[in-house]
């Protein structure tokens, strides 16, 4: 899958206008996507579109504030979405904050996810792609593993170099296939 943020409509889009990988820890905020999402509901947000499901929506814009790395509103939104979506997002927001452990409590709570096969694919193929020095962290696995991932993105923010970028590039395809799932489950189709 290509990631198209036009398809999102505008406000994503302009959110998502320059592309970034966002970083593995807290980060810093990305202003110009602060001041776009500003005191914008999941109605705005999904103004050119007819809401199918509301959790899914806010799941939606729980994702955009995360991308911008504001995680304390990415956190309010995410804490109060009880599905798996929610405590996918929330989980995310626990890695990049540090908090290990609380993120693999939130993975728990997703248990499998339908993108973690597309997700398990993208792993190998940039495992592949990239050689050491994470080749044995998913060499022959056929699933996505939430909880390996916390341990290797905790590596990689202590050793950053070769390792870091790896995990920053699988992160943003963990970003990019669950912010999909929610906006494909958040609209109606027509």
């Amino acid at each position: 899958m290509t990631f198209e943020p036009a398809r999102y409509g505008a406000l994503v889009a302009d959110v998502l206008s320059e592309p970034r990988l966002m970083p593995l820890d807290a980060g810093g905020v990305d202003e110009k996507g602060r001041r776009i999402l500003a005191d914008l509901t999941a109605a705005d947000l999904f103004a050119d579109f007819e809401i199918a499901d509301a959790d899914m929506a806010r799941g939606c814009l729980a994702g955009l504030w995360l991308y911008v790395g504001d995680l304390d509103r990415s956190h309010g939104l995410s804490q109060g979405i009880e599905t798996r979506e929610g405590s996918y997002w929330h989980g995310i927001m626990h890695r990049r904050e540090g908090d290990f452990s609380n993120a693999k409590y939130w993975f728990r709570r997703v248990s499998k996810h339908e993108i973690h096969a597309p997700l398990g694919n993208e792993a190998q193929r940039l495992t592949r792609e990239s050689g050491e020095p994470h080749q044995t962290w998913m060499p022959n696995a056929t699933v996505w593993d939430s909880f390996e991932f916390v341990d290797l993105c905790a590596a990689a923010i202590r050793e950053s170099g070769a390792l870091a970028a790896f995990c920053r590039r699988l992160q943003a395809r963990e970003w990019e296939l669950l912010f999909d799932y929610c906006f494909n489950a958040a609209v109606t189709k027509g």
